[in-house]
């Protein structure tokens, strides 16, 4: 069962990959040449054929071939979160999305400016949450801060210190949101 495999992990397994199959494809080169044979070696390439980055944006459509692929990664996704006892469905508001059936145009409402998973909701959602642990307690911000900040941290460091421009504009109207609160709640006292 795989629990937790992150980007720095891979690398190291290829690079160490690559070393050892350079070692031993230079030991089988010195030992064809001092025999007298030809040197024979087999060659693994695990890179894929290399193709320029792209960014999502909102006008990007998907061809027959990329929405079998995106259905294959949708699958695989969804095994490995089940397999790890993970549920594929998501409560939003007052229905549930199943991650084994949703489409990209789903998937894009869900992130869009006034989308369940956008911006504005989400970081909602997160002040709430931070305020209601915190007690309603204004004199608290700096905590209420400092754990929303190790959050983020967290999870840029899952994801390869890189994560999508709406994480960094959820963040973003977070920490804007919890001054306008304290601003309103010590106005108010």
């Amino acid at each position: 069962m795989i629990t937790n495999i992150d980007q720095n992990q891979l690398v190291g397994i290829l690079s160490a990959y690559q070393n050892n199959s350079s070692d031993a494809a230079s030991r089988s080169s010195l030992s064809a040449k001092n025999s007298g044979l030809p040197t024979i070696a087999d060659t693994v390439n695990l890179q894929s054929e290399s193709t320029s980055p792209a960014t999502y944006s909102g006008g990007m459509r998907l061809s027959a071939n990329d929405g079998a692929r995106l259905g294959m990664l949708q699958n695989l996704v969804v095994n490995l979160l089940q397999q790890q006892g993970v549920n594929s469905k998501i409560a939003v508001g007052d229905s549930t999305i199943d991650l084994a059936t949703i489409t990209p145009k789903e998937a894009q409402d869900l992130v869009a400016e006034d989308g369940y998973f956008g911006v504005e909701k989400t970081s909602e959602r997160i002040v709430q949450f931070a305020v209601g642990v915190a007690g309603g307690d204004p004199a608290r911000i700096d905590a209420i801060k400092a754990g929303i900040d190790k959050g983020f941290a967290e999870a840029k460091k899952a994801f390869g210190d890189w994560l999508p421009d709406i994480s960094y504009n959820t963040y973003d109207a977070v920490m804007r949101k919890l001054d306008e609160w304290v601003a309103g709640t010590t106005a108010a006292a």
